[in-house]
């Protein structure tokens, strides 16, 4: 029995952010494995369950645009939050002295089609096999239900999404290109050091496939 399941998804704008850009984020052209994972984890998620990306599927031309956004120029350190609170002093951020614009090259008008299959992992149950996990990540998509917003990227640029039938075919837009290192997701296998996994990405025809793609850390 096929495990596979298809989602699309589409929203106004995405930022895959490119880690080597750091001043600006820029965009990587088509949506990251890591990206997507994110979106379906958002519908359906399960310890006994690991996702794997097998295609992306960009259904709309590739366009850029940019903008800018009020950002924090600093983050919340961890040491900071635990001193704080030892001596019962306030943990925040002023945002009026911390703001800042930054300009984004970003994506708009994306749409995609995510294909995938899911693995259990030594975290499931006696009862729960792969046929049970299917249906409910496709009732939940089919309804629409999310356990959070999913997005593309970043919590500013939100994604709808709906489950794509047996039966239906959706045609890629015809577009090949090298897209060169992508990153492709992180390695938590040492919560202490993660690394992040990149890969050469090769969009054909509209279609980014992840099946038998070599990845190096």
């Amino acid at each position: 029995m096929n495990y596979g399941v298809k989602i699309e998804c589409w929203g106004p704008y995405a930022c895959f952010t490119r880690p080597e850009m750091k001043a600006e984020r820029v965009s990587y052209d088509v949506m990251t494995p890591s990206a997507a994972r994110g979106l379906v984890e958002a519908i359906y998620w399960h310890p006994g369950l690991r996702y794997v990306i097998d295609e992306i599927d960009v259904l709309n031309p590739i366009k850029f645009t940019n903008i800018r956004r009020n950002e924090l120029m600093h983050k919340l350190s961890a040491s900071s939050v635990k001193a704080n609170a030892k001596k019962g002093k306030p943990i925040m951020i002023v945002t009026r002295q911390d703001i800042m614009q930054r300009a984004s090259t970003v994506l708009k008008d994306v749409r995609y089609c995510i294909t995938l299959h899911f693995e259990m992992t030594d975290k499931a149950a006696a009862g729960d096999n792969p046929g049970k996990f299917r249906e409910m990540l496709t009732r939940r998509a089919r309804k629409g239900q999310c356990y959070h917003q999913p997005y593309f990227g970043t919590r500013e640029f939100p994604a709808c999404f709906r489950l794509v039938e047996d039966e239906e075919v959706l045609i890629p837009y015809p577009y090949t290109q090298s897209l060169g290192y992508m990153l492709y997701d992180m390695d938590y296998s040492n919560p202490e050091q993660i690394t992040p996994m990149f890969f050469k990405a090769e969009l054909k025809d509209g279609i980014l496939d992840l099946r038998n793609c070599e990845v190096h850390q």
